[in-house]
């Protein structure tokens, strides 16, 4: 399986406090992100990504996220070997993200 890097949630938090605006992919269920939304990110669910993939700028850089950071890591091979030139990976998921940069982000 290819290489996808990683960023940690204080990371990502840290450039999202600093102003900068990452763009945000979240491919959970609609019914997680009810539980758990990622403020300002684009959801597109997992199944859907093939079809839907021309939605998104293949220059821009993409953080990709998921409840742990399973299926956003094989999201994120899928638009590297698609073409896009910028992806990332959220180490842990939003359960990462919650427990280690935004506690007000529900657990589930």
């Amino acid at each position: 399986m290819a290489q996808i890097p990683e960023i940690e949630p204080a990371e990502l938090k840290a450039r999202r406090d600093r102003g900068e605006n990452p763009n945000v992919l979240d491919v959970r269920e609609p019914e997680e992100v009810a539980i758990a939304p990622f403020p300002g990110a684009t959801h597109i669910p997992m199944g859907e990504v093939p079809a839907r993939s021309g939605e998104l700028d293949r220059a821009a850089e993409w953080i990709v996220v998921c409840h742990h950071g399973v299926r956003s890591a094989q999201v994120a091979i899928y638009l590297t070997r698609a073409g896009f030139a910028r992806v990332v990976n959220l180490s842990g998921g939003i359960d990462a993200w919650s427990a280690d940069a935004d506690p007000a982000t529900p657990r589930y």
